[in-house]
């Protein structure tokens, strides 16, 4: 019965310590919701999706499409998703810490080089059009001229001929067909796009503002204020358009050109562990040029600027611990991670063992006490039967004799017992038939004869203990 219970524990153990390589070693699966769902971000998130369940890395990702980033930007906030692509000026999640910089978008404002508008505040009484890819773009602009305090006119005063006041702005949407014409018939003055630098609407709205001057020149209007704008308004970032970004000859633009711009970020719960993230974040990054062949946004990914790691986690928009770790190079190993588990494990299951221990020892002392109190009786027994006055009271005595020999029996098949032990019961049950047999021959001497029977019976029952207590 004891090497079964032995097989039966070993296997518990093994069974444990297999579930437990398990769950430590499974791929850490994350919810992230993209959105566009036919946006650049999306390819990307997508490709790198595949990426890791086709190389069986430790975290996976489940793609879960959404028509806006807003709505991608919600379903982190409302705990559905681990990870979201996230614009920030169009909605920024309170739970959202920012894992990687998918890619810029910069505010790129041109006007033909005859209109000498070279810097923001220039556009002072003139009217901006605005070719809008998103419906917060148009948000962006207004809170730009009201950094300026410029105002922007109502659509009426926008749309006549007439002169604007002074800090008066009108702004325009146009079509990116319609911006030549527009220009030429000094419909507006300048054009404004928030689009990547790369991107083809920055490159065929720069074409069209070339289109609508004689000279076939353009000036990139500059929003030198970036630092200033930033701190008031966090979820913009600073942009440097630079020089010969859009190439030409002679190079566009001819000096760098500082604006502001907006940003696509994989953002990431709070809650969500540093070790699952910092290892999205690292294969994100190593994997940068495979996954650009088949998403070329992401030769444009960038990791978020800070300047320690304590500014890193504390910043208007906080990264989160896990890319730091990355960043940092500090990525947690698996002592790292599970030190705590290990040493409580230790601690506890040292306590457990020890007390394990003493429950056996106080189990077999049990035992022990159990055997002693038989061999007290036995040697009661003895005196009592040499001090028999009836042959009923010697019966009286043999059962009970039986009965303890009985017990022993068990005790002994049951479990081990000391060999002294096992020497003693056998000196004192002997020693008790004897007395036994002597008080029955004083009473009966024909019953004499059966002594030497009653105490092979007895040696007989004993000898079934002897091998457990080998």
């Amino acid at each position: 019965m004891r090497r079964e219970w032995l097989f039966v524990l070993l296997a518990i153990g093994f069974a444990a310590l297999a579930g437990l390589v398990i769950y430590f070693y499974r791929p850490t699966m994350l919810t992230v919701a993209v959105g566009p769902r036919d946006g650049v971000e999306a390819n990307l998130i997508e490709t790198y999706a595949r990426a890791l369940n086709r190389t069986r890395e430790d975290v996976r990702l489940r793609v879960v499409p959404f028509d806006d980033v807003r709505d991608s930007a919600a379903a982190l906030e409302q705990g559905r998703a681990d990870l979201a692509v996230v614009r920030p000026d169009v909605k920024l999640p309170d739970n959202g810490l920012t894992l990687a910089i998918l890619h810029d978008e910069a505010l790129i404002v041109a006007a033909p080089e005859a209109a000498e508008i070279e810097s923001f505040s220039d556009l002072s009484t003139r009217r901006l059009g605005v070719v809008t890819r998103h419906v917060a773009d148009l948000p962006v602009l207004t809170s730009l001229l009201d950094f300026y305090d410029f105002k922007a006119a109502s659509e009426d005063e926008a749309s006549s001929d007439q002169p604007l006041a002074t800090g008066r702005v009108g702004l325009v949407p146009l079509k990116t067909s319609e911006i030549t014409q527009a220009l030429e018939s000094k419909r507006v003055d300048a054009v404004a796009i928030i689009a990547s630098a790369t991107g083809k609407p920055a490159q065929a709205m720069l074409r069209a503002v070339e289109l609508a001057s004689a000279e076939r020149k353009l000036t990139l209007v500059s929003v030198p204020d970036g630092k200033a704008i930033i701190q008031r308004m966090p979820t913009l970032q600073a942009v440097t358009l630079s020089a010969g970004t859009f190439g030409g000859r002679p190079k566009r633009p001819a000096e760098d050109v500082e604006t502001v711009g907006v940003s696509y970020r994989l953002m990431a719960r709070g809650a969500v562990s540093r070790v699952a993230v910092a290892s999205v974040v690292q294969h994100l990054f190593e994997w940068r040029s495979r996954l650009a062949a088949a998403a070329p946004v992401a030769h444009q990914m960038k990791p978020p600027e800070y300047d320690t790691t304590v500014t890193a986690t504390s910043a208007q928009l906080p990264n989160h611990p896990g890319a730091v770790d990355y960043f940092e190079r500090e990525q947690q190993t698996f002592l790292d991670r599970y030190e705590d588990w290990i040493y409580l494990f230790a601690f506890f299951g040292g306590t457990l063992g020890s007390g394990v221990a003493w429950l056996g020892q106080r189990l077999a002392r049990k035992r022990r006490e159990r055997i002693d109190i038989i061999l007290d009786r036995l040697l009661d027994i003895l005196a009592e039967a040499r001090e028999a006055q009836s042959a009923a009271t010697l019966d009286a005595l043999t059962r009970e004799t039986d009965a303890l020999i009985t017990d022993v029996v068990r005790q002994a098949r049951e479990r081990s017992i000391d060999s002294r032990m096992i020497s003693a019961l056998i000196l004192a049950i002997d020693a008790v038939n004897g007395a036994l047999d002597d008080g029955r021959r004083a009473f009966e001497p024909d019953t004499a004869p059966g002594a030497g029977e009653r105490r092979a019976r007895t040696a007989r029952l004993l000898s079934l203990s002897l091998p457990a207590a080998e």
